[in-house]
């Protein structure tokens, strides 16, 4: 069994500030929870980055647990912002339930926006299967 999966996922900022624009709220609370709109409206003029790095690592968590198949829910897959600057993931109701199953024991995520794009690395770390003596 593998004990190291990778995603990434890179997001266009301008497109999610069109669809900011054009579907407002109705595209928010489909997508981010109310911790991350409150932490991405906290800075001045970076709504749209923010959003679209927390956008690209809720794809790139998808993509390191293989759950494309599986209809979970953005909202189930929060990015939280440290007090030190970086930035965490927290998995909820659906999500955390198949990372429980699959023996999630860490996650790592790395966000990054420059210009007119947002990135994100996760990296899940899996527990090792249990030895049989």
């Amino acid at each position: 069994m593998e004990r190291l999966r990778v995603g990434f996922d890179l997001v266009q900022v301008s497109g999610i500030a069109n669809s900011l624009h054009q579907f407002g709220v109705a595209f928010e609370s489909r997508l981010f929870t109310n911790g991350e709109l409150e932490y991405a409206r906290s800075g001045a003029g970076q709504f749209a980055e923010r959003l679209a790095a927390r956008f690209a690592a809720k794809e790139a968590t998808i993509k390191a647990l293989q759950l494309s198949n599986e209809g979970v829910s953005l909202l189930d897959i929060e990015v939280r912002k440290l007090r030190g600057g970086d930035c965490e993931l927290a998995l909820h109701g659906r999500v955390a339930e198949l990372a429980s199953q699959m023996r999630v024991e860490q996650l790592a995520l790395s966000l990054s926006h420059d210009g007119d794009y947002a990135g994100a690395f996760v990296t899940v770390i899996f527990k090792a299967p249990a030895s049989v003596d």
